[in-house]
């Protein structure tokens, strides 16, 4: 079941061509605007998760978790829902990157990845349910914003300051990383190999960030 849908989310979230214009779209910035934060909106998620493994992100989950009008709070309808969730835990997220002791910068990204999947271990199956949702036609933009927002949020809680070229850079890499996290966690589910597989992508990325700046050195020093 959850391999057809992480089979199902990469369908939907595009091909190869689609999931990098979605990255740079994250890249580009103007994606990552926050939710106005609504207390009964955030209590009537948290009431409806139990619903959503039976219900789905639907009417009858959140009438059934927070009562016959909760699902009033989203008039956007089920996608709304996911992303109300999505933000919540970013904002759960933005508030425990506060107690890390990891003072490196590579370090607290890592830990904060996986502490937010960790925010959700309890709730794997409505996070599937979300992904299965926003992999129908017509999602692909609340999928990008709300991917935008977790890595924005997860660079803003590791300290990262940037406001050249590199913050929108910087967002995209991890927006790849962390969409492969999220989908090989949704897939095994295992803390453990979840992070050797985060670990696995993470030395990717600082492999090639080693290859260019050898090549740009290189590049520099033939145009003498």
């Amino acid at each position: 079941m959850i391999g057809s849908t992480v089979r199902g989310a990469l369908t939907g979230l595009g091909s190869a061509g689609r999931i990098g214009a979605l990255l740079a779209e994250i890249g580009n910035g103007g994606l990552s605007e926050r939710l106005h934060p609504d207390p009964a909106r955030d209590a009537a998620v948290q009431a409806m998760l139990p619903h959503v493994g039976m219900h789905g992100w639907s009417v009858a989950a959140a009438r059934r978790g927070a009562g016959p009008d909760a699902d009033l709070l989203f008039p956007g309808g089920p996608a709304e829902m996911v992303e109300a969730h999505n933000d919540l835990l970013d904002r759960l997220l933005l508030e425990a990157g506060e107690t890390l002791s990891e003072t490196r910068l590579s370090r607290r990204v890592r830990a904060l990845v996986l502490l937010r999947l960790d925010l959700t271990s309890a709730d794997r199956e409505a996070v599937r349910r979300g992904m299965a949702l926003l992999a129908l036609p017509g999602h692909r933009i609340a999928a990008a914003r709300m991917l935008a927002r977790t890595v924005d949020t997860i660079w803003r809680a590791a300290g990262d300051t940037a406001t050249d070229w590199s913050r929108h850079s910087k967002r995209a890499i991890l927006a790849g990383l962390y969409l492969a996290t999220l989908l090989f966690w949704l897939r095994h589910g295992d803390p453990a190999e979840t992070a050797s597989f985060l670990d696995r992508r993470l030395a990717g990325v600082a492999r090639i960030g080693k290859l260019r700046a050898r090549l740009s050195g290189a590049a520099r020093l033939s145009q003498r």
